[in-house]
Formats: structure tokens, C-alpha cells, sequence
């Protein structure tokens, strides 16, 4: 029998956390491919694994902020939008809630920051948090150049300024006031070639106080967790090494040509290192001892004429900013009148949901109502599912801040996908590349042939394109006889890249299920049956349960469905050799089924969390209630012992019959039979 001590372990209770989307469009395929389906796939597993009572899974739209507010400026401008910025956000989510709830993801709240019920809870706790790390020493008070548009007489927020990214070895042409659409992090006035999407022209930058939290001071907490995060099976490679990209020192990068331009000015700047260009590099580089030394040697040089890129280090995280659109700040000290952030609001946003779930559930919904038996609490974790782009945010700033709070936050686990790519290009809703929208696949694809789909690309390992054949708008030939050019979209002999995994479930999950229940009806009386399983098949059943478990619990979701696909194929293989061996003998026609229905039950319990709506459609025809079918205190149990449990023998459990030619997993009407 397989060993059933070396086992993973599990939190008695777990909050699952999905990437917030911004409340200014609807999702598109990244959205749901990239973070909800594979957050939804183990926050399904876990209810199934640790009981739906000890489950929180939590997203919602990120209301704030100036990607909004220019979605909202330009919804006015170019179509004359008539609504309110509420009203914008408002009808956004709810979009967007709708495309969540037609691919199943069962969130236990999609709230938004900005939306009742959560808004309340989460403006409290945004003030709470903010005084507490103020009153524990750990934010700055910063005066920074922000752009202003002169032509326009305003104050730019950080969407309505583009240009260059500023830091070294990036090459984004999309960078905005203090980020690039890679995620790098800088100073507003190292922006190169800023322009104000407002009027066209050059901003400048003018002093405006703002909170900082001083992040660089846990520069030795970061080293200490990614050193705990190294060891963690669970959390990534791409993370740990993300995050020591920004453990350095503070560093400047200067081309060679400049040399003699740096060392009329080298004495002016503070304590320093200089060091030559190293291999085939154009650029020597200066090392300083902290950000406050590199941005006074910026001012410098920058007043010398020499141009320079910065490197990646920890500097100062913004916590307030100057939009009218945000949570409000708490006034403190003599700074008033900000609001947040919109990212540092979004890494807190979990907790305010939680609240609100918590909150406002069924008395006995969940096992604690107590938001810190969720957050704090050692026999608790919390799993967050980001995209690569946001490790910064998600295992940079949170993690410091947590530390810095002194509430008893443990640190959460990171599950960071890489991107998913379209037609094997990155694909943006605000680029050249447009991604189709999450719904408009459906119009191609059922949700549970591209749920199985995403899952199985292996985006833990690799960026990996997503090619669904009916958005392939390339050439595949010409037409021999009229010279017109095919679309790969058109050509009936290419085989949709999206539809690999569909076959598994059409085919070979449906044939089983549909063996059993037939076959049941015709030599059961529609009744389990009377026998049990074969050893062997017992032990297979098992066997497969316990790789699942460990596969999933390092949340490889290709490697869990290859599990249950490979275990699938070998029991309808049996299944197809001995029921034509028992032709004709009633007794050993039972005896198939009987092996059938135990793989039939270990298969709908593995395939749950990926393909819901199918297996509990089997649950249903199988007559066994999903909390008792799904529950892993009962995954090593056979359909016999199934019976047993319920008070019932084989003979007494009645199946529910199928209609002719049934199918559990349908194609999607575009596909044909």
C-alpha cells in the first residue's frame, strides 16, 4: 500500500487572495487565465481539503487611484460619459464580478475598496493602519517634486504622465510618473522625457509633503524572510530572486563618455564607491551607502550636466499622494488633505475584505469570526495568487510593512505566476497587443475546457502563450485554387492549441462516468455495486490521491491534472478490457463496475477544484452529497464505504439514472459533436 505518513500539512484555516483588477474596464483573458482560475482552483482544493467553513477566499475591484481616474476622464471626453466616477467604477464591477461568475470562480467576496459594503470597513482600517505605523516610527515625511501641468493648471496624477523608464537595463517606452508598466520602482523626477497626456507638453515638477514608509529600514528583515523563503517549498524561485534584485545597495550608472564630467563634480558628491565597467559594459558605476547619499550625488549630477540611470534598491514607499480620488488620509502633523496611495490601500485590501465577509456571513458560516484567527494565528496562513509583475508590491513592501505594524501578521505565502502570453506576445488592454476579453472566449469555449486549459500551461515554471484557435487571425496558406489567404482561424486541419485538455474531459472522463452509470442501470437495478473494488485498484486509487495531494499543495496545478488525467486513462483502459471480458456474466460485468465507480469516485474528487460544475453534476447522478463526495476526511473511502457512512448498504443506495447519450462534460456548440 502506498505510504500514508509522509504527507504535506495544511492550516487549520487559510484565506486565498486573488490580484485586484482596476476598476476602470472589464477582465480580460490575463486576468482570469493568469490569477483567478489557478486561485480558484486551490481555494477550492483547500475547501475540500480543511472543510469550506475554515476557506476565505477574497477579491475585489481596486476602486481608487489614477488609473481610474483617467479611464473616467477619458470616458467623459470621448464618449460623453453622463455618470458620476462611483458610477464608472460601479458598473466596471459588476462587469467584471459578472465575467468572475460565468468561469466559476467562487469567491467568497468580490467586494470593491470603494463599494459598500467593504468601503466602510476598509477606510477604517486604512486610517487605523496608517496612525499605527506613524505612531511606531516607520513613515517619513517627504517633500517631492510632483508634475504640473502648467498649460493645464493641475496637478498630474501618475497615469496622466508618461515616458521613459529610468531605471538600468529596463527598456519600457510606458512608464509612468513613479512606475513602469514592468513594475520598477523610482523618484518622479528620474522619469526621462516626461509628457502630460493632457495637453501634450512637458510638465514641470513642484514640491508637494506626502508620507513615505521607510522601507529601506528593513532592508535585513527582507534578507531574513527571503532566506526563510528559500527553504519554503511553496513559495517560488522567481520570487526570492525578484525581491534580492532590490536588496542592493543604491547605485548610479554612468557611461564612460561622462567620465570626465563626473570627476570635475566626484568630490562634491557624499561617501561613495567608484567602480570601472565591468566586461563589455558602456557604464562605470557609483555605489553609495544609502538612498539619501545617492539622491544628493543625483542633484549634482544632474546640475553638472551628467546624465546617469539609477539601479534597483529599497527606497521610501509611498503612502499618501495628492488625488482627489482616493481613501482618505488621516490628517497628522501638519499634513492634510491626502489620500492613499491606491497600492499600498490594495495590499491592506485583503484584510478589510475579510472583515466584511466575516462580518456579514450566516451565524456558523465560518469557524471564526475573528479576523485575526485568520490573520495572525499560527494554525492560519494566507496564500496570495499575483502576477509576476506585482512581486514588489506583494513580497517587497507588505512584508515590511506587516513586520513594522507589530499587529502578529504572519508573512503570507506568495504564489506568483509568470505571465500568460497571447499568440506569444505580452498582451495589455493599454498596449499595441489587445488581449480578448475573459467573456468574449466564451463565445468559442465552455469555462471548464479553458479553466482546464489555463491550468495546465505550467505558468509557475515559464511565461506561456495562450493560442486560442478561434482569435488566430494569422495566415496558415493560400488557397490553392483562388490565391486567397487562410486564416489559421478558418483552416479545419489545424488543431486549436486551447481544446488539448478538452479531449480529456469529451472523452475519456466522460466515457468513464457515463460506463458506470449505464452500465449500473443495466445489471445494479441502478443501485452501487454489491462488491467491493480489487486491492490493487484500491491501492492505485489511493496512490493517485496522495501525488495529487502533494502536487497541490505546492500549487502545481499541471502537475495535479496530469495526475488525475494519467490515473483516468489507466481505469478506462481497464474498465474497457474487463467489461468486455464479462460479456455475457452479469456477476463479473458487476465486478468491472465495481472497479469502475472507485476510479470513477477518485477521479471526480481530483478533478473537483479545476472542473466543478462537471464533477458535481457526477456527485448529483452518484446520489452522494458534495460535502460528503468532496470532504478529503473521507478521499481514501470507496463508493461502498461512501454507503456505509451514510447509514445505507450498496444495494439500498440508488443512483440517479442518466438520460441516453448524457454528457456530463459538453463541447461548446462552435465545436460540433
Amino acid at each position: 500500500m502506498p505510504n500514508m505518513s509522509d504527507r504535506p500539512s495544511f492550516p487549520k484555516r487559510a484565506v486565498v487572495t486573488g490580484g485586484m483588477p482596476y476598476g476602470n474596464k472589464n477582465l480580460h483573458f490575463g486576468h482570469i487565465g493568469g490569477v483567478f482560475v489557478p486561485a480558484d482552483f486551490f481555494a477550492r482544493f483547500l475547501r475540500d481539503r480543511i472543510g469550506a467553513e475554515n476557506v476565505v477566499f477574497v477579491s475585489g475591484t481596486d476602486c481608487y487611484g489614477s488609473p481610474i481616474m483617467e479611464g473616467y476622464r477619458k470616458k467623459v471626453e470621448q464618449e460623453g460619459y453622463e455618470g458620476s466616477i462611483i458610477d464608472y467604477v460601479r458598473a466596471n464591477h459588476e462587469d467584471q464580478k459578472r465575467a468572475l461568475d460565468r468561469y466559476g470562480i467562487s469567491l467568497d467576496i468580490f467586494a470593491g475598496s470603494g463599494l459598500e459594503p467593504a468601503a466602510s470597513f476598509h477606510k477604517a482600517l486604512s486610517e487605523e493602519l496608517i496612525r499605527r505605523l506613524h505612531e511606531q516610527g516607520h513613515l517619513l515625511k517627504l517633500s517631492t517634486r510632483q508634475f504640473y501641468d502648467v498649460e493645464a493648471e493641475q496637478f498630474l496624477n501618475g497615469r496622466q504622465v508618461i515616458g521613459r523608464c529610468p531605471v538600468r537595463g529596463c527598456k519600457s517606452e510606458k512608464a509612468y510618473a513613479d512606475e513602469c508598466d514592468l513594475g520598477h520602482q523610482f523618484d518622479p523626477e528620474e522619469l526621462i522625457a516626461p509628457v502630460s497626456q493632457l495637453t501634450g507638453t512637458t510638465p514641470e515638477l513642484r514640491p508637494v509633503d506626502n508620507w513615505y514608509f521607510d522601507l529601506p529600514s528593513f532592508r535585513d528583515t527582507l534578507e531574513q524572510l527571503m532566506d526563510e523563503w528559500d527553504l519554503d517549498p511553496q513559495v517560488r524561485d522567481v520570487v526570492t530572486k525578484t525581491v534580492r534584485e532590490s536588496l542592493v545597495e543604491p547605485v548610479i550608472y554612468i557611461q564612460g563618455k561622462f567620465a570626465d564630467d563626473f570627476a570635475a563634480v566626484e568630490g562634491s558628491l557624499p561617501a561613495h564607491e567608484t567602480r570601472e565597467a565591468a566586461g563589455n559594459q558602456q557604464s562605470f558605476s557609483v555605489a553609495f551607502a544609502n538612498w539619501q547619499d545617492r539622491d544628493k550625488a543625483r542633484e549634482v549630477l544632474e546640475a553638472a550636466g551628467v546624465r546617469f540611470r539609477t539601479g534597483k534598491t529599497l527606497l521610501p514607499f509611498r503612502i499618501t499622494g495628492n488625488i482627489d480620488w482616493g481613501v482618505p488620509a488621516p490628517d497628522m502633523e501638519d499634513v492634510s488633505g491626502l489620500t492613499v496611495w491606491c497600492w499600498p490601500e490594495s495590499l491592506w485590501a485583503p484584510i478589510s475584505f475579510v472583515q466584511t465577509v466575516l462580518a456579514t456571513a450566516p451565524e456558523g458560516r465560518y469557524s471564526s469570526t475573528d479576523w485575526h484567527d485568520w490573520w495572525c494565528a499560527d494554525d492560519a496562513r494566507v496564500f496570495q495568487f499575483i502576477g509576476q509583475d506585482n512581486i514588489y508590491f506583494y513580497c517587497v513592501a507588505q512584508p515590511a510593512m506587516w513586520e513594522a505594524l507589530g499587529w502578529d501578521l504572519f508573512q503570507d505565502t506568495p504564489i506568483a505566476n509568470y505571465h500568460i502570453l497571447f499568440m506569444n506576445k505580452k498582451a495589455s488592454s493599454s498596449g499595441k497587443i489587445k488581449p480578448p476579453m475573459a467573456e468574449d472566449l466564451l463565445d468559442f469555449y465552455t469555462p471548464e475546457q479553458l479553466r482546464c486549459h489555463w491550468l495546465s500551461l505550467g505558468l509557475d515554471q515559464k511565461a506561456v502563450s495562450f493560442s486560442p484557435k478561434a482569435f488566430d487571425t494569422s495566415v496558415s496558406h493560400k488557397n490553392k485554387k483562388t490565391g486567397e489567404e487562410v486564416l489559421v482561424k478558418d483552416d479545419p486541419r489545424v488543431v486549436d492549441p486551447a481544446l488539448k485538455e478538452s479531449a480529456f474531459l469529451t472523452n475519456i472522463f466522460n466515457r468513464l462516468a457515463r460506463s458506470c452509470f449505464y452500465g449500473a442501470a443495466n445489471v445494479c437495478d441502478g443501485h452501487l455495486p454489491t462488491m467491493e473494488a480489487d486491492e490493487d485498484v484500491i491501492a492505485a486509487c489511493t496512490e493517485a490521491t496522495l501525488a495529487y495531494e502533494r502536487a497541490a499543495h505546492r500549487f502545481d496545478a499541471h502537475g495535479a491534472l496530469a495526475i488525475a488525467e494519467e490515473f483516468c486513462r489507466a481505469a478506462n483502459k481497464r474498465w474497457g478490457d474487463e467489461s468486455k471480458a464479462a460479456k455475457g456474466d452479469d456477476a463479473a460485468y458487476e465486478h468491472a463496475l465495481a472497479n469502475a465507480f472507485c476510479a470513477l469516485r477518485t477521479v471526480t474528487l481530483l478533478m473537483h477544484p479545476a472542473v466543478p460544475a462537471g464533477c458535481e453534476l457526477i456527485a448529483k447522478h452518484l446520489a452522494f452529497a458534495p460535502e460528503l463526495l468532496f470532504s478529503w476526511e473521507h478521499a481514501f473511502e470507496t463508493p461502498a464505504q461512501l454507503a456505509v457512512a451514510e447509514g445505507k448498504t450498496c444495494a439500498e443506495h440508488t443512483i440517479v439514472a442518466l438520460p441516453p447519450r448524457f454528457d456530463f462534460f459538453e463541447k461548446h456548440p462552435s465545436q460540433g459533436r
